[in-house]
């Protein structure tokens, strides 16, 4: 069983989807085990990372702009190829483990969506294995 989300996102970005995961966790009436949170599209990612100042988000956008740009030798009729790119490197799904009902994360840490081609409609797929 998994819950999905529905998420609305911007032209490119993170959005914070770390209480809507922990929501589906107390849905799904977890206590223990771990969480897998994945996305079936490919030009967004999901990662953990820097919650707590916004610099880093900016930083890591840069990062990404920098590493994979738009390019017009790439072949994809889309015009979109550094999105796939980009998607690709920062991966689709993150595992979180749980432990008493809650998602166990650092103090500084929460789960993105990130979006490198929007804005679209995503879904986030939140799977968890009881253990």
């Amino acid at each position: 069983m998994y819950t999905t989300l529905t998420i609305q996102t911007q032209t490119e970005g993170f959005t914070d989807i770390t209480s809507d995961v922990q929501e589906s966790i107390r849905k799904m009436k977890i206590h223990d085990g771990i969480c897998v949170v994945y996305t079936p599209h490919t030009t967004c990612g999901v990662t953990v990372n820097e919650n707590a100042d916004p610099d880093v988000q900016h930083d890591l956008r840069l990062s990404y702009a920098q590493a994979f740009p738009i390019d017009s030798r790439f072949r994809h009729m889309e015009g979109n190829s550094h999105a796939h790119a980009r998607a690709s490197a920062m991966g689709s799904s993150a595992t979180i483990i749980i432990e008493d009902g809650r998602l166990v994360l650092g103090i500084w840490q929460g789960i993105y969506l990130v979006e490198f081609d929007g804005p679209r409609t995503r879904n986030v797929l939140v799977k968890c294995i009881a253990g």
